[in-house]
């Protein structure tokens, strides 16, 4: 058969049916190919000798901008080129122009492109790395001192089983979508998964709305090819037409679709999902990897603490006077005071490489003032620098001591360059968090 693509009678449009057709076919081409020179950066800038999950999630993410950050305003020029381009298309229409042809391989394009956005968000929640375990510092914040977003986080992270269930139906949705005969039903999946993750956004201000958003638009074009016909047979319980249209592939150049299909699966399924668990095997990205001062992991209380050389003590509402400290089991220290925090309000999915970027910990929180550190064994000494990209430049030097294994003495120099002398006793406390994880026990816990 010459044809590789064979139509069925009755395959008329209407002249309304083609004019929207132009319109929307347009307008979802320019959503879903990569046309701007942000997503051929980050294609060139990938080492694909080693290449990582972060780099292939960052493709996936794709959406147009024309106005910078994800905003609707992008749609609305969209939209606009979309109607421009479709008078055109209408003055210079031919009557033999295949629409049915056009509708089967415009929703290929989309079909593929939703399969990418959700199957990329999926495995990093397989493999529980969206939402990590809150930190000791997070686990020692008020709780009125975060964001709603990152509450929303933080609640994600303790249950890390419920987060790698809603990948896998995520990860389900996309790979459903990769053959046209269940596609309709990938996006019954979606649809409901990706507009709960739509009002999760606005409820609790997330940043990541729009794009969500534009996920669902996708689903639902999709949808719409047997949407009407489901409604027919099972709202309205009469017969619906099947599809009229049915590809059929017989030319030898068309196995090429066989190895392009292979090798999307290989590269976003295959491949991602083997560098996600890679990734989640050496820990969440959203925190530092460099290690800490050794043996100093915890919560210490301020028991002792001077500003040049007066004592100052205990106070809820001093803003000089540290209440307690954090080392965490990587470079951070945080330090908790009455003195205000400018929120980092990051709050979109990022996978930073270097740990300076890695901003989780202390975005959309406050009440605490986090800095990495480096360490100067020989001399003991310690230089922090404040994290929050508010604070640039901000760094304290202090020399340690450490009496024993639950009482470090920190002397030096502050962010207001006055003298410091801070004696921090470690409190022995448990979380029920990170018990649980230590033994897989899910109930009756001592502590």
């Amino acid at each position: 058969m010459a044809n590789h693509l064979n139509l069925e009678i009755n395959s008329d449009w209407t002249k309304t049916e083609k004019l929207l057709f132009r319109f929307f076919s347009l307008y979802f081409l320019i959503q879903v190919l990569p046309l701007d020179g942000r997503f051929f950066k980050n294609l060139f800038s990938i080492n694909w000798l080693s290449i990582c999950y972060r780099d292939l999630f960052y493709l996936s993410r794709y959406s147009p901008s024309f106005v910078g950050n994800d905003s609707f305003i992008n749609w609305l020029i969209v939209a606009i080129i979309a109607g421009i381009g479709s008078v055109i298309w209408t003055l210079r229409d031919k009557e033999d122009t295949d629409y049915d042809k056009l509708y089967y391989w415009l929703r290929v394009a989309v079909r593929y492109r939703l399969a990418i956005g959700v199957i990329a968000y999926g495995f990093i929640k397989l493999f529980p790395l969206q939402a990590p375990l809150p930190s000791i510092s997070n686990l020692n914040t008020n709780y009125g001192d975060f964001t709603a977003w990152k509450l929303f986080s933080l609640g994600l992270g303790v249950v890390p089983n419920y987060q790698s269930f809603l990948g896998a139906v995520e990860i389900v949705g996309g790979l459903l979508l990769l053959n046209r005969k269940t596609a309709t039903i990938g996006t019954l999946i979606i649809i409901p998964f990706t507009g709960n993750v739509f009002i999760s956004n606005i409820a609790y201000e997330g940043g990541e709305y729009v794009y969500s958003f534009y996920l669902i638009t996708l689903a639902l074009f999709i949808f719409a090819y047997d949407g009407l016909r489901l409604f027919t047979l099972f709202s309205l319980e009469q017969p619906a037409v099947p599809n009229r249209f049915h590809p059929l592939f017989s030319e030898k150049w068309q196995k090429a679709r066989l190895a392009l299909k292979t090798a999307f699966v290989f590269f976003f399924v295959v491949l991602y999902g083997y560098k996600t668990y890679a990734g989640y095997k050496e820990g969440p990205y959203q925190f530092p990897t460099k290690a800490g001062l050794p043996k100093t992991e915890g919560v210490y209380n301020v028991s002792e603490f001077k500003v040049n050389n007066t004592v100052v003590p205990y106070s809820k509402t001093d803003s000089t006077r540290w209440q307690d400290v954090v080392f965490e089991k990587w470079n951070t220290i945080s330090i908790r005071s009455n003195r205000p925090v400018k929120l980092d309000l990051t709050n979109t999915e990022e996978i930073h490489g270097n740990d300076a970027d890695r901003d989780y910990e202390f975005a959309g929180s406050q009440g605490r003032h986090y800095y990495s550190y480096e360490v100067d064994a020989a001399k003991k000494t310690l230089s922090l620098k404040n994290r929050n990209g508010n604070y640039a430049g901000e760094t304290l030097n202090l020399d340690f001591t450490q009496l024993n294994d639950s009482t470090i003495v920190l002397n030096g120099i502050n962010e207001r360059k006055d003298s410091v002398y801070a004696v921090l006793n470690k409190i022995n406390k448990k979380y029920l968090t990170f018990e649980a994880q230590k033994t897989g026990r899910r109930r009756g816990l001592k502590l």
